[in-house]
């Protein structure tokens, strides 16, 4: 019997499953899916995606099977970084919308059962927001400097930055102003770093939190939540390879421990409120051990598991990495929080069509079928994982990285600065395909229209449209897979895996309820089929799996989850 992805059941109403997990704790085993804004949906035609395209969107979100739904930054902003630099943390920046279109779409998603989380940038602001422009105005000696990192320069006449720190970005960290003193800015120069020890940055934080908890989110992604505290004194560095997010290499301006301090003290702010509401940190630490620090009881609820990201399609380092990350995040009771995709990385369908190696950031298509066939047993296997799991938008769609973008439409600022990044983070930020045969494909209200980056001739075949309902798609084999996660108790919960023996290259490992329910999780991550006796009924695969009288062929790069 060849069991193919149309004939595995869904919810004969996938509707009714939305938001019908447990509330108690629901971020423990939650799939959020994350909208990067710009990208989403356009509802106005002019390019760029918006709150009311997101809000004519989310009943897609809701049938898809997730739970709760990220929203990149959509504040005031000149964009300098794509909106990571926020010039205004109350107010929405007039390309996505008003005010009003956030409340609305807070109470939309409420009512379809889905949870909102919103981003939070507290590491720096814009070069535009109205503390940094009164302390250039006031000059030195302003007590408004102090808020920043403001410092006079080394050398003779102060024409040396203050210590040897490089921007993320590229370049030094530093910039000089008119009056001569230097401020600091770990990123792009028009993202001045907050001092985090000076009372008024902490209160006005607080302030922030309270006002978008006031208007309903669920949550907040915290931005560089390893960033903020800085080591005393500001010292050099040295020859360290500072340009790395994540790495090994211990920094002074990276995961120092009086940045705990910081997230108790919000995390009081955040239990004033009703409704299980949560902190995610971003937070890139040279270990999985130093990333539980951050979801200790009194402090945060999720940290992105950057180290499983990072990993290569291998049996050995997939289970070493899940191993690890299971075993550091129990003792802190934490759930782990997988993730494959965001909009900082090459798409794991572009990742895993390259050799190994390669890092995070890659620039060249690869081999587009292996890729994809192993992002689709990839993300079946990180469904199978104990705990909380994101999505990226279009990832269901088994979108590419666009890797031929032109240089004159690039919009990463690390792409223009010399050897900061890879800078080509733009790949996976085009806008995602609706319908239709033409570009925009949906993202905008009319054929032919215009999107703020270009999108490739072949998504039309991908888009949501032309997947819907057809056996095999990737849209439908993630829509299957969440509603099979909602239903199967052993999927999500938990705090860890039992390892099955299996050949080399396979990995195999039960999950089991309360209730006594079990499901058995097959991952092949070698090239060639291979065959085992068959854990229980399919529930799906990523793949074509074959059962033939309790013999399974499992195919190369495919996994499966069984019920047992």
């Amino acid at each position: 019997m060849t069991q193919h992805l149309a004939e595995l059941a869904r919810p004969a109403d996938a509707t009714a499953t939305a938001g019908a997990r447990r509330t108690g704790d629901w971020w423990r085993d939650a799939v959020i899916y994350q909208v990067y804004p710009r990208s989403f949906a356009d509802a106005n035609g002019d390019g760029m995606g918006d709150l009311p395209g997101i809000r004519s969107r989310l009943p897609y979100l809701r049938d898809l099977g997730v739970d709760a739904v990220w929203l990149s930054p959509f504040y005031a902003s000149p964009q300098a970084d794509a909106g990571y630099d926020v010039s205004d943390y109350r107010r929405v920046d007039p390309m996505f919308g008003e005010l009003a279109d956030a409340t609305g779409l807070i109470e939309d998603a409420h009512r379809l059962g889905l949870r909102i989380i919103v981003d939070l940038v507290p590491n720096h602001c814009s070069d535009q927001h109205e503390w940094f422009q009164q302390a250039l105005r006031e000059g030195p000696g302003s007590p408004l400097r102090k808020r920043f990192h403001f410092l006079p320069g080394k050398g003779e006449n102060g024409e040396l930055p203050p210590n040897d720190w490089e921007s993320i970005f590229g370049g030094p960290a530093w910039t000089r102003v008119a009056d001569g003193e230097w401020y600091l800015h770990l990123f792009a120069p028009e993202q001045p770093d907050f001092n985090w020890e000076h009372p008024a940055v902490q209160d006005e934080f607080r302030s922030i939190l309270r006002f978008w908890l006031d208007l309903g989110v669920d949550g907040f992604r915290i931005d560089v939540a390893h960033g903020m505290v800085k080591a005393a004194g500001l010292p050099d560095i040295g020859g360290s390879d500072q340009l790395k997010l994540l790495g090994n290499d211990v920094m002074p301006f990276f995961d120092q421990d009086g940045v705990h301090e910081i997230y108790r003290d919000w995390r009081r702010v955040l239990d004033e409120y009703t409704g299980e509401r949560i902190f995610v940190a971003e937070a890139w630490t040279p270990t999985v051990q130093r990333t539980a620090n951050y979801v200790r009881p009194d402090e945060l609820h999720q940290a992105f598991n950057f180290q499983y990201l990072g990993t290569s399609w291998d049996a050995e380092a997939l289970r070493e990495v899940v191993d690890l990350t299971l075993d550091s995040m129990r003792p802190v009771g934490a759930p782990a929080t997988w993730v494959l995709s965001n909009h900082d990385v090459t798409r794991h369908a572009t990742r895993f069509a390259n050799p190994a190696g390669l890092g995070t950031q890659i620039r060249t298509p690869g081999d587009r079928e292996l890729g994809l066939r192993r992002a689709r047993a990839a993300t079946l296997l990180m469904l199978g994982l104990p705990g909380s799991a994101y999505l990226y938008q279009g990832e269901e769609l088994g979108l590419p990285d666009v890797t031929d973008l032109p240089d004159e439409v690039r919009q990463d600022p690390s792409f223009h600065r010399q050897s900061g990044q890879d800078g080509f983070r733009d790949g996976c930020r085009v806008p995602i395909p609706w319908s239709g045969t033409e570009a925009p494909y949906g993202f905008g209200p009319v054929a032919g229209g215009p999107s703020w980056l270009p999108q490739p001739a072949s998504w039309a075949e991908l888009s949501v449209e032309a997947q819907t309902g057809v056996p095999g798609s990737t849209l439908e084999l993630y829509r299957s897979a969440l509603a099979v996660r909602r239903e199967q108790a052993a999927l999500g919960a938990g705090d860890s895996v039992d390892w099955m023996d299996a050949q080399p290259g396979v990995l195999a490992f039960r999950r089991t309820a309360a209730d006594g329910s079990s499901v058995v999780v097959t991952a092949n991550t070698t090239g060639e089929p291979v065959r085992m006796a068959a854990p229980g009924r399919l529930l799906i695969g990523s793949g074509e799996v074959v059962v033939v009288d309790d013999e399974t062929v499992l195919p190369a790069d495919t996994t499966a989850w069984w019920a047992v």
